[in-house]
């Protein structure tokens, strides 16, 4: 009998069909994906396989088995029995899964207590095994601290050990790297593989990203509004794919090996080739935050000059200070040393002119505003008055970025996620800027959506003569968009350049480091990597 067997599954919530008849089946210790864009159902499924639709006004059809338990059928306590013990999920927001207020140890202890009744001295050993057993380091130290304390791979690696408590025979993996950065996600599809192999647990994977299923299972199955479009060993789906959507899905795929499109110069609104005068300029930034032992040098004496037209790229990974350098460029934060200017100027405050596009658009955009409102606030912020000519431009701005005038009286929970970044840039675009630094603006997107944003920014950019900062830790994409590149580690730049360049022959090893965790569309090459980064691993442990 099969781990998983799911028979002619449909759900939905009073509308369309959110699954509409999906079958397929996983086996013991095998791992399937299942790969879409935003609101194909993947995540609907993921959670139908645990119940966790029952009692919410949901209509779930079809037959699911998990470990011969049928789902629909079950009762509340074999619902609960199967929930954590026999299968276990680990979601996409750690810190969302994760109780604020209660150590990380204690919440993995009363997990394990609530499905074998140990006593609170052996579930507490058994969380501290499961922590060191995904690789938190000092485990029985860091067992102790709250989620707030753990970086955002160890808050994932966190959650991992949680579900491995009671060894389920099924872990179910809901977007478990998105935004995090490459070096990490690499660390923890490494994990998931090998957790894997050494317990023999099934694996369904559930991405956007086709890269990470590359590197991680050995079936995917590519599902669009709900419906299987394709399945298949990993080898023939992602190599050679039969259907027109699968092709497209691979296609708006970034790839770090490829080369950006055209020759790589910028063109002005006026159509001069080449990237024009510096427009903005930062010079010997620092920033520190707290005081005496307790200070900390996010950003430490970073220069770097963005010229009128151009497109320039800045990666590294959390924690590496990208997003703090971005802040001060736009004046959001001010530097303890150094400056920043605008057309040659030293600049303080913020300044029209350097606009920002932010990593999440739900935060960035006031909930009870409409998002026509949220748009204005430049234009009103620099002196406009006549409503008719605000609501025009309004307009005018929201059929620039692809949406529609009439929406100017929706609320931000009323579009998806690229279309509230494209309300975010529609918004940047209201002060007339000359420079905008976009702060992962694509990071939390699929990849189609991803393309369709990143698209329009390319044409913004040719079209208004603007020159872009592209703040992202995906090398793929960053690549794909930009002239030159600054790569960022603990505060330093320590390589930039030519795209072309920094990327086929970068010089500092944490470069290389960088494109060596990107995964990988082929699966032989993704095993070879991960061959290569644990045989690395190895012998870094024994020089420990």
């Amino acid at each position: 009998m099969s781990l998983v067997e799911v028979a002619d599954l449909t759900v939905d919530f009073g509308g369309p069909r959110a699954v509409d008849g999906l079958s397929f089946r996983l086996e013991r210790g095998a791992a399937l994906a299942l790969v879409g864009e935003s609101g194909s159902g993947k995540s609907t499924v993921a959670s139908a396989l645990l119940g966790l639709h029952r009692g919410t006004g949901a209509r779930v059809g079809g037959t699911i088995e998990v470990a011969g338990v049928d789902v629909g059928r079950a009762s509340e306590d074999a619902l609960r029995r199967l929930r954590g013990g026999t299968a276990a999920m680990v979601f996409q927001d750690p810190l969302s899964s994760l109780d604020p207020y209660y150590a990380v140890g204690d919440q993995i202890a009363e997990v394990y207590r609530v499905h074998t009744r140990a006593s609170r001295r052996a579930a507490r050993a058994r969380a501290v095994e499961v922590l060191d057993r995904v690789g938190i380091p000092d485990a029985v130290r860091r067992s102790r601290s709250r989620p707030h304390e753990f970086s955002g791979g160890m808050r994932q690696r966190a959650l991992i050990a949680m579900a491995l408590a009671c060894e389920p025979e099924l872990l179910i993996a809901d977007e478990p790297t998105t935004a995090l950065d490459v070096t990490v996600q690499a660390q923890i599809l490494d994990l998931l593989h090998t957790l894997r192999e050494e317990t023999g647990m099934g694996l369904l994977l559930v991405t956007h990203d086709v890269g990470v299923a590359a590197e991680s299972v050995d079936e995917v199955l590519v599902m669009r509004h709900g419906r299987a479009v394709e399945h298949g060993s990993v080898t023939e789906v992602l190599g050679t794919p039969r259907e027109p959507y699968t092709r497209e899905l691979l296609g708006a795929v970034p790839r770090v090996d490829a080369p950006r499109a055209g020759d790589g110069r910028a063109e002005s609104a006026a159509g001069h080739q080449g990237p024009g005068e510096p427009v903005l300029e930062a010079v010997g930034l620092q920033r520190v935050f707290g005081r005496g032992k307790k200070a900390f040098t996010a950003v430490d004496g970073v220069s770097l000059t963005v010229r009128r037209g151009e497109t320039l790229g800045v990666v590294g990974e959390s924690g590496s200070g990208k997003t703090t350098l971005g802040r001060m460029l736009v004046g959001l934060s001010q530097p303890t040393a150094g400056e920043v200017r605008h057309y040659g100027h030293a600049r303080v405050g913020v300044d029209p002119a350097v606009q920002m596009v932010f990593q999440d658009p739900v935060s960035s955009l006031n909930p009870r505003r409409s998002v026509g409102e949220s748009i204005a606030d430049p234009l009103r912020a620099r002196g406009e008055r006549d409503e008719a000519r605000i609501r025009a431009r309004v307009r005018e701005l929201l059929e620039r970025v692809g949406l529609e005038g009439a929406h100017h009286d929706r609320y931000p929970h009323e579009f998806s996620g690229g279309q509230r970044q494209r309300v975010g840039i529609a918004r940047a675009l209201a002060a007339d800027p000359r420079v905008i630094v976009c702060d992962e603006p694509v990071s939390a997107l699929d990849v189609t959506t991803q393309a369709q944003v990143v698209a329009l920014l390319a044409e913004l950019r040719r079209e208004l003569g603007l020159a872009l900062v592209f703040i992202a830790h995906d090398l793929a994409v960053v690549r794909q968009v930009s002239d030159r590149v600054a790569v960022m580690r603990r505060g330093r730049i320590v390589e930039q350049g030519p795209a072309d360049e920094v990327y086929d022959h970068p010089r500092d090893p944490y470069t290389r480091q960088l494109l060596a965790a990107v995964p990988a569309l082929d699966p032989a090459v993704a095993a070879r990597r991960r061959s290569e980064r644990r045989e690395l691993a190895r012998r870094e442990l024994a020089t420990i």
